[in-house]
């Protein structure tokens, strides 16, 4: 079983930073896909970015250039750098992971950013 434990969430002004951290258990973690997805009040559950177990970023584009997705392997973690956020961006964000042994969620983490 594993198990997605995130962190780093918060209130942050508009432009402001904040970063998203992603701790997973168990051993797939190395060659799993692993993803940011957001759900704002009354949206859709959106991808925001992801990153191949090679390292390989893809951004959603309303992201790109403000967001950036990292993973540690000795770690077990995935983080998600948010710079110049917007009040946009306000939502929970949740990590994915993604292998051939199945999908998993974390709980989420509210972002709210004031304007």
């Amino acid at each position: 079983q594993v198990q997605l434990v995130e962190s780093g969430g918060g209130l942050v002004q508009a432009g402001g930073s904040l970063r998203l951290s992603c701790a997973a258990s168990g051993s797939i973690f190395r060659i799993a896909v692993m993803g940011w997805y957001r759900q704002a009040p009354g949206k859709p559950h959106e991808s925001v970015a992801d990153i191949t177990s090679g390292g390989r970023p893809s951004y959603a584009d309303s992201v790109k250039g403000r967001f950036t997705i990292s993973r540690d392997g000795a770690k077990n973690t995935v983080y998600l750098q948010m710079n110049g956020l917007k009040p946009e961006d306000t939502a929970v964000y949740s990590c994915n992971l993604r292998s051939a042994y199945g999908e998993y969620w974390g709980r989420g983490t509210q972002v709210t950013v004031s304007s």
